[in-house]
């Protein structure tokens, strides 16, 4: 199994060519496994042109729970019923920071569509299991990912450390603690990091994203 086997929209084919061997490894070591996302959803999120990636969200690895991860980071399918807490909370500040309507469903690929690239640093993890894949290989393949947006002028949101250390990648960064409920409310709320992400954008003469859902 290799990249080819992935949705991967092919202005990303350079960033990841030099990893092909390395993307193919882990791949293949997965293969028989109870692992989440599904194999064929690892790269969803490179669905979309580089060149006209707008944001960047960082998060840390895919939600453990079977059939809650789609390959973009803090998403999940229409059909999960219970959204997590994490994007509970992001939903909450969408609303305080910009007005909009809290969305019924997790599903962020219209955010995707627009341009925001909903990147995990781990992409895979265990089903039952957070954290199970951090010592695979992803965070190489990932941090260049991540470079190669900012080398296309995207601003990240950086929510928490981990999130944060990419801090030095991007020229515009907009960064507070994770929107978990263990530290939301020391300044994760309030933060208003979708405004502030469009300021940025028409600053540099490009088109504001319609953050709503």
């Amino acid at each position: 199994m290799d990249i080819g086997s992935q949705r991967v929209h092919s202005s990303w084919k350079p960033v990841l060519e030099p990893f092909s061997e390395e993307i193919s490894r882990i791949l293949n070591s997965l293969t028989g496994s109870q692992v989440t996302p599904a194999i064929n959803q690892v790269f969803a999120s490179l669905e979309f042109p580089l060149n006209e990636i707008k944001c960047v969200i960082i998060g840390q690895d895919p939600y453990p729970t079977a059939g809650n991860a789609q390959g973009l980071a803090f998403s999940t399918p229409d059909e999960v019923r219970k959204i997590p807490a994490s994007l509970r909370n992001i939903f909450k500040e969408l609303h305080s920071d910009l007005g909009l309507d809290i969305p019924q469903s997790g599903n962020l690929e219209k955010w995707r569509d627009q341009g925001v690239l909903l990147l995990n640093r781990i992409l895979t993890t265990e089903v039952g299991r957070s954290n199970a894949h951090s010592d695979i290989g992803w965070q190489e393949i990932t941090n260049a990912i991540a470079q190669a947006a900012a080398d296309h002028g995207a601003v990240a949101i950086l929510w928490g450390r981990e999130a944060q250390d990419l801090t030095p990648v991007f020229k515009e960064s907009i960064s507070s603690v994770h929107p978990s409920p263990l530290s939301a409310y020391r300044g994760f709320f309030g933060s208003k990091p979708f405004s502030k992400v469009n300021e940025a954008l028409m600053r540099m003469g490009r088109e504001p994203i319609d953050w709503r859902l």
